[in-house]
């Protein structure tokens, strides 16, 4: 039994409100064919939404079969919706590009039935329709009269308990009308039947009750149901709406491939906008990586340097600027105090208090700095043997120019041929080893080249494997502007060769001689000799 209980439902559009029933109580029995009648806008159709659970009550309650439906969640109206209540519309609502039997399957397809019991049940509604013989055809091979059996069919095929149908004949001549409402009648026989109509003939022909509406109330009863005690059900949940993975597919399979130009065009148009997106993803992060090399490279090269004194040229700049601003009257002269303002732009970081935090937080800038060097103001004074058995000062640059090539300039700038080794870990990540070892001792040396076959001939004269005097009379004559005229064939060394190399590191103080004659500290590396 079903009950509704001051039922009250209103709309909201647009600032207007609309009540659609107000204080509606109706009392349905199980087995009857109830018309609802009334002009448009009365209500009909909410309050046939309303018990079908298609849509909801605003206040009041719906009672079902002694339930309150107040607490029903959405799994409860889905049950509802599935086992208990069978649509028909007016606009029949079939799928075109399906079979009628594939139609009357979908209720039963929903609430997860096998695939064979779904075939007999759904030919077994066909029947009794009388259109068990077309279940083959699509709807738009049908009449409108053989459609509106077929949502019949539909409808009555998972053995609902209530048959709502609006204006199930209005799009129906009056024969097939007839046909239409004479099954409906049948169908009452052991359910509830609901069925809003404007024709009140074939209301008082084929119901047995008639409710009448207007404005959203009830006028008119035929055959009203007084409850006089209410039995208090009890809730069963009936089951609820699921599909298997296979009939899932196979329903979306079948839906786009009936209409193959609209699936392939829209498929074409997403794949253009994933290869579209991945394309642009995929230059950005290119050019991404591309930055963070050259930003990488550029360090490596333009490394960020903090030194001990550093002199800020701007303030430097403006303080020279003002100073020259300022002049004497008459025939005065006024001081322009530069070296102060030099001095006052000089600034002395603490160095020590600096390192001394970076390697107490190292988890601060790890990810971020690929290397620290420290270097102090000291150079090493390293000598060699050359190839004409010369003793040669090779680092730094001696004032006699015999180690001119260890700073050689270079656009500007300097390029030292001994630099301080970086951490042996990062320094396996930079380098590959073409021949020998890794250094391991703090007297050993490592060779850089940027080809394993080749070597400068700046790093030869370093190493000793030309003479050294030839480069420093080279350099020479270029400072003097004079013509170079040397022209050495190119000259081929091996790895056993290199690594035979030998250099002597000596103290700064190593190179001074007390001269006893002029009682002054002589430095004896100007003085140029053979061992």
């Amino acid at each position: 039994m079903l009950q509704l209980k001051n039922i009250k439902k209103k709309y909201n559009t647009g600032g207007y409100e609309q009540i659609a029933l107000d204080d509606v109580s109706l009392n349905l029995r199980d087995n009857e064919f109830v018309a609802i009648l009334g002009p448009s806008g009365s209500g009909k159709t909410t309050l046939l939404n309303i018990i079908g659970g298609l849509d909801r009550y605003d206040t009041g309650d719906l009672i079902i079969n002694g339930i309150s439906t107040k607490k029903y969640k959405d799994r409860d109206w889905d049950s509802y919706r599935n086992h208990t209540v069978g649509f028909v519309f007016q606009s029949y609502n079939l799928i075109p590009h399906q079979t009628v039997l594939q139609n009357v399957e979908l209720a039963l397809t929903i609430g997860g039935i096998s695939a064979e019991k779904r075939r007999e049940m759904a030919l077994d509604a066909l029947d009794k329709v009388g259109l068990k013989e077309q279940s083959h055809k699509k709807p738009n091979q049908m009449s409108g009269g053989q459609m509106q059996r077929v949502a019949i069919a539909r409808a009555l095929v998972n053995d609902p308990k209530i048959l709502l149908a609006d204006e199930p004949t209005g799009a129906l001549d009056t024969k097939t009308s007839v046909q239409v409402m004479d099954l409906l009648k049948e169908v009452a026989n052991d359910r509830l039947v609901v069925m809003v109509t404007h024709n009140p003939e074939l209301a008082e022909q084929y119901a047995n009750r008639i409710v009448r509406l207007k404005d959203g109330q009830i006028t008119d009863d035929t055959n009203p149901l007084m409850i006089e005690s209410e039995e208090p059900g009890v809730h069963k949940n009936l089951g609820k709406a699921s599909m298997n993975l296979a009939t899932s597919f196979g329903l979306s399979l079948n839906n786009l491939m009936t209409k193959k130009g609209r699936t392939f065009l829209t498929a074409f148009a997403g794949s253009i906008g994933i290869i579209g997106i991945a394309l642009i993803l995929s230059l950005s992060t290119g050019f991404q990586n591309y930055i963070d090399q050259i930003q990488e490279e550029t360090m490596n090269s333009y490394p960020l340097t903090i030194n001990a004194e550093e002199g800020d040229l701007a303030s430097i700049i403006l303080s020279m600027q003002a100073i020259r601003d300022v002049k004497a009257e008459g025939n005065s002269l006024v001081e322009q105090q530069y070296i102060t303002s030099f001095t006052d732009s000089i600034s002395n970081n603490d160095l020590k208090s600096f390192m001394d935090y970076l390697d107490a937080h190292p988890e601060e800038y790890e990810e971020d700095v690929r290397m620290i060097k420290k270097s102090y103001a000291v150079s090493p004074v390293i000598y060699t043997i050359d190839a004409t058995d010369r003793l040669a000062q090779i680092y730094p640059t001696s004032s006699s120019g015999g180690g001119i090539f260890a700073s050689m300039p270079l656009g500007g700038g300097s390029m030292s041929t001994f630099s301080e080794m970086i951490e042996p870990e990062r320094m396996k990540n930079e380098y590959t080893i073409a021949y020998g070892k890794w250094p391991e001792k703090y007297n050993e040396l490592a060779l850089c080249v940027m080809d394993p076959n080749q070597i400068s001939d700046l790093l030869l004269y370093s190493l000793g494997f030309r003479d050294t005097k030839e480069l420093s009379d080279i350099m020479k004559d270029l400072y003097l502007g004079e013509k170079i005229t040397v022209h050495n064939e190119p000259m081929t060394v091996t790895y056993d060769e290199i690594l035979g190399r030998e250099f002597k590191l000596i103290d700064p103080s190593s190179k001074y001689k007390w001269n006893e004659e002029y009682e002054i500290y002589e430095d004896m590396s100007l003085y140029e000799g053979r061992v």
